[in-house]
C-alpha cells in the first residue's frame, strides 16, 4: 500500500480527521439522513404502525419485511453498478428524490388497510433506500484523504445513526400521536431528503478520479 510504503500512517487518525476534515464528517452524517430516517421507519416503526393502527397481522408485516430485504439487496447491487457510469452524486440524489416521493405512496398504500397493498408497500419500501445505500460507501469514503479515510468515513457513517436513524421511529411515533396522520411523517422524510441532497452537493464527487493522492488540509 502507498500509505504504508511512504510511512504516512497516522498514529491517532481519529483525532487527526476531526482536526483536518470535520466538514466532511458532518456532511457524511447529513448525507445519510435520507437513507437512515426512512430506513428505520420502514423497518421498525411499520411494525407498531401496522399492528396498532392498521390492525394488520404481524405475520403479514414480517413476510413483507423479508421480501423488502430481498428486493433491497437487488436494488443496492443495481445502484452500485450505476456508480461509475452515471456518477456517485447523481445516483445518490436520485435516491433522495425517490424516497421522498415514495414515502407518500407508501403510507397511502398502508392506510388502505388492504392486506395485499400493505404487503406491497412493505416489500417495496427498501427499494428507494437501497438506491442511496449502493453509492453511499464510495461517496463518503472518497471524500477523505487516504491516510484518514477509514476513520473519517466510519465516524461520519456512525454519527448518522445517532442523529437520524435511531431517533426516526420515536419522531414518527410522536408525529402520528400529535397529528393523527401519517402525512407529517412523510414530510419529515422529505425534510431529511432535502438535507441529504444539500450534503451530496457539498461533498466532492470523485467518480472515475484518482483518489490515491493525499489532500492537504491546513497544516496536515
Amino acid at each position: 500500500m502507498c500509505i504504508l510504503a511512504e510511512n504516512k500512517v497516522e498514529r491517532a487518525p481519529t483525532i487527526e480527521v476531526l482536526k483536518r476534515q470535520p466538514r466532511e464528517i458532518v456532511l457524511s452524517a447529513l448525507l445519510r439522513m435520507a437513507e437512515q430516517t426512512p430506513g428505520y421507519i420502514f423497518n421498525a416503526f411499520v411494525l407498531t404502525y401496522g399492528t396498532l393502527v392498521l390492525a394488520a397481522s404481524r405475520d403479514l408485516l414480517l413476510t413483507g419485511l423479508v421480501a423488502m430485504t430481498a428486493l433491497g439487496f437487488i436494488t443496492a447491487l443495481i445502484a452500485g453498478a450505476l456508480l461509475d457510469r452515471i456518477g456517485r452524486r447523481k445516483v445518490y440524489i436520485s435516491g433522495c428524490v425517490f424516497v421522498a416521493a415514495f414515502t407518500f405512496v407508501y403510507f397511502a398504500l398502508l392506510d388502505t388497510k388492504v392486506p395485499e397493498f400493505i404487503f406491497l408497500a412493505v416489500a417495496l419500501s427498501f427499494t428507494p433506500v437501497m438506491t442511496m445505500y449502493g453509492p453511499q460507501a464510495a461517496l463518503i469514503a472518497e471524500s477523505f484523504t487516504p491516510r484518514l479515510r477509514y476513520s473519517g468515513a466510519s465516524i461520519g457513517y456512525q454519527l448518522a445513526s445517532i442523529i437520524a436513524g435511531g431517533p426516526a421511529p420515536f419522531v414518527a411515533t410522536w408525529l402520528f400521536s400529535t397529528y393523527h396522520s401519517a402525512f407529517p411523517i412523510a414530510l419529515y422524510v422529505c425534510f431529511c431528503a432535502a438535507i441529504s441532497i444539500c450534503a451530496a452537493l457539498l461533498l466532492p464527487d470523485q467518480t472515475n478520479k484518482d483518489i490515491a493522492h493525499e489532500v492537504h488540509y491546513g497544516n496536515a
